[in-house]
């Protein structure tokens, strides 16, 4: 995958003007493409990174550039290294993006949420206008097409709804692919599991967002289905779509959440292998259920919640 990787880094570079040269020792535009995977790999790095230091105190017009999977830890050592660092996907993207609202609004008052407070009950836009778009956005080339909305698959206009907008999409001539977020798992159809299964422009990734591994806190959160409805609904999914890539969003330290519970979020995320998610420490916002409830877990606890999560993923 690394060597891939730089193949398609160099591509990109050779469009930009710059051509390759023969040793290190030649190049005054050096760009390193990193691994994370071992320790010794990332070891190799602070090794050539090194080489690069004594070349650059010879050529002071030497730019050097480091891109790839990089931890977080490692960025600050390596910023006193190379000049820039570069976010790979950023660099890789030759995959225009065209973002695509489909509703604004929500209806579902999660209690922690300000959406309904700050945009509104659900409104959905007409799907005429929604595939227009679309279309333009494939005749100008953009090869990633996201549609968006609080909860798309509330999503309904004329009698459409978000699985036959997606076929309807789907169905569109061009060589692009189709994403969206973010679902709701209490809503999420067999329909729509089937149309994503069968329409191969729609991509293996889905960002289904749990908030939460025990059944007491998804109550206090509003949050209608329960760990083993989200659970079963994963194994559907993954039967039906093998290939898919799943994240989620989660929440830690909401008001009440005792250690046990927060144990059960931990036990969730062990089963269910996610691909991604997205840690959040819970923040109390004024208008919303929640704000009338004690925010009573201490940072430094959420901090420890979140590291815990994070550290496993």
């Amino acid at each position: 995958m690394n060597e891939s990787d730089s193949k398609r880094i160099s591509s990109v570079l050779e469009k930009k003007g710059y051509s390759a040269a023969s040793t290190i020792n030649e190049a005054d535009f050096i760009v390193v493409n990193m691994c994370s995977v071992r320790q010794s790999a990332t070891d190799r790095v602070f090794g050539i990174g090194q080489k690069l230091i004594k070349l650059k105190t010879e050529n002071p017009k030497i730019k050097t550039v480091l891109t790839g999977c990089i931890l977080k830890s490692d960025k600050i050592k390596f910023r006193k290294i190379f000049d820039e660092i570069w976010n790979k996907k950023t660099l890789l993207s030759d995959r225009p993006s065209s973002y695509i609202p489909i509703s604004n609004g929500c209806n579902n008052n999660c209690s922690y949420c300000v959406v309904p407070l700050t945009r509104g009950r659900l409104i959905c836009r007409p799907h005429k206008k929604i595939l227009t778009e679309i279309k333009n956005a494939v005749k100008n080339d953009l090869k990633e097409i996201w549609l968006l909305g609080q909860n798309v698959n509330d999503y309904n206009s004329e009698g459409v709804n978000f699985a036959k907008l997606l076929k309807m999409a789907s169905n569109i001539p061009g060589d692009f692919q189709i994403r969206f977020m973010s679902p709701h798992p209490a809503y999420f159809t067999n329909e729509l599991i089937d149309t994503m299964a069968k329409h191969k422009k729609i991509a293996r990734y889905l960002n289904l967002p749990v908030q939460s591994g025990d059944n007491k806190i998804l109550k206090a959160m509003n949050r209608p289905y329960t760990v083993l409805q989200y659970k079963n609904l994963v194994k559907k999914i993954r039967k039906k779509i093998p290939d898919i890539n799943l994240s989620t969003d989660i929440i830690v330290g909401f008001p009440g959440e005792t250690k046990k519970q927060f144990e059960n979020t931990v036990k969730l995320f062990k089963e269910i292998k996610y691909d991604m998610a997205y840690i959040s420490k819970y923040s109390s916002r004024t208008g919303t259920a929640a704000f009338k409830l004690k925010d009573n877990i201490p940072i430094k606890e959420k901090k420890r919640r979140w590291k815990i999560l994070n550290d496993l993923l």
